[in-house]
């Protein structure tokens, strides 16, 4: 049975082709005078990038934003999409998924999760390491219409094996580099995994041999902690300014200590520009952990979904539901939007300017329906909470093509 508010089956796997061709209107007589192809116009644009949470209009010309205005006459473009009483954000970056569909456990298609929801760019979460890579570029980066890239894991095999960290011989800082610097239009970071089948004492020379090769490729890295045998406070001594914490806000393993308070290394590399990242997952996020984090003045500066096919159908579903739980949890909705926009795009060099609506940046825009009504919210834990809003996708422009119109 589907819990109220949650979408369904179809809901979830159908691209908003109706939203979008309801929503777009051409007119012919207006195809060769128009300076802009594309309007979308009348919604409440929030983009933490240009600092602007208010109505505006967005022009779209040649695939980039051209024009940002209070007001852009509908005569100016040769189509509108009309986002007036809805929400208009730059396209979500969600910072970790699995999309190695068919190959890596768990991975999903990336455009039902992608652009079907609101979400233009993907961070595939180390489903591939150096050996798994090129079949992962070939049949997933390819032929998603999403933009997808990748953290590459420091373990060869990537996830396509269970504990892939658990054998010092798999992690191979030659090839990881090797492998990053010759697909640096895809790969943005290194993942490493601190899991439970690393054997005791063994999880910090993983982390080193991540954190050399991540050095000698120059990117971040992405740590998932929770399985570690060492302390966390030894794993944070290996992250630099602009690397990732990620499944902060778990049940077992998080960032609070025995006594329940945020450790006071993790305030000292937040302090130091490590960021924080929810990647909600199947077993990633609990809302009593939650709580007692914010309400320590912690926050999360990303928010992903770490969606996959174990997840996609309860409880994280995707993004958007995933940033509905935090506007729950008391977050803003602006710090919000900025946890799956101008964060994630000030973290990794994606070799294009994503993330904001700035004039000349790539036109991915996001138009989403603020849903009034009773929400069941659940967490990892299969605790439920009822909430009274969410963030419904509406349509989702990618490149400046509206994604399911019959232009796209």
């Amino acid at each position: 049975m589907r819990r109220p508010g949650a979408p369904s089956r179809r809901e979830f796997l159908t691209v908003a082709t109706g939203a979008v061709t309801t929503a777009l209107v051409s007119d012919p007589a207006r195809r060769r005078q128009a300076p802009y192809d594309l309007l979308v116009k009348g919604g409440r644009l929030i983009d933490p990038g240009l600092g602007v949470s208010t109505i505006r209009d967005v022009g779209i010309t040649d695939g980039r934003i051209a024009h940002v205005s209070e007001d852009i006459p509908a005569g100016q473009a040769r189509q509108i999409l009309d986002a007036r009483g809805r929400i208009v954000t730059p396209g979500l970056i969600d910072a970790h998924v699995h999309v190695y569909e068919g190959v890596a456990r768990f991975g999903i298609q990336p455009d039902v999760v992608g652009a079907a929801r609101g979400v233009t760019s993907l961070v595939d979460g180390g489903s591939a390491g150096a050996v798994t890579f090129p079949a992962f570029r070939d049949h997933v980066v390819e032929p998603a219409r999403t933009r997808v890239f990748a953290l590459l894991n420091i373990a060869e095999s990537g996830m396509v094996v269970r504990n892939e960290t658990a054998h010092l011989s798999g992690l191979d800082v030659e090839a990881a580099v090797r492998t990053i610097t010759n697909n640096r239009d895809v790969l943005v970071g290194m993942k490493v995994r601190m899991l439970a089948g690393i054997p005791d004492g063994q999880d910090v020379e993983v982390m080193r041999r991540a954190r050399t090769a991540a050095d000698r490729a120059g990117v971040p890295v992405t740590v998932h902690i929770g399985g570690q045998s060492s302390p966390l406070p030894q794993i944070l001594d290996l992250l630099r300014p602009g690397d990732v914490l990620t499944h902060t806000l778990r049940r077992t393993g998080s960032i609070l200590d025995g006594n329940g308070q945020v450790y006071a290394e993790v305030r000292e590399a937040i302090a130091n520009g490590v960021h924080l990242d929810v990647g909600h997952g199947r077993g990633n996020l609990d809302f009593d952990v939650a709580e007692r984090v914010l309400d320590q003045g912690v926050t999360p500066s990303v928010i992903s979904s770490d969606v996959h096919a174990g997840n996609a159908l309860g409880p994280v579903f995707d993004l958007p539901m995933t940033l509905s739980k935090f506007l729950h949890l008391g977050m803003p909705l602006d710090d919000v939007v900025r946890c799956a926009t101008a964060t994630p795009a000030s973290i990794f060099d994606f070799r294009a300017s994503l993330g904001s609506l700035v004039v000349g940046a790539e036109a991915d825009v996001a138009v989403f329906d603020m849903v009034e009504a009773d929400v069941t919210f659940v967490d990892s834990s299969g605790a439920a909470r009822t909430g009274r809003r969410r963030l419904a996708p509406y349509a989702t422009v990618l490149g400046g093509r509206a994604y399911g119109s019959i232009n796209s």
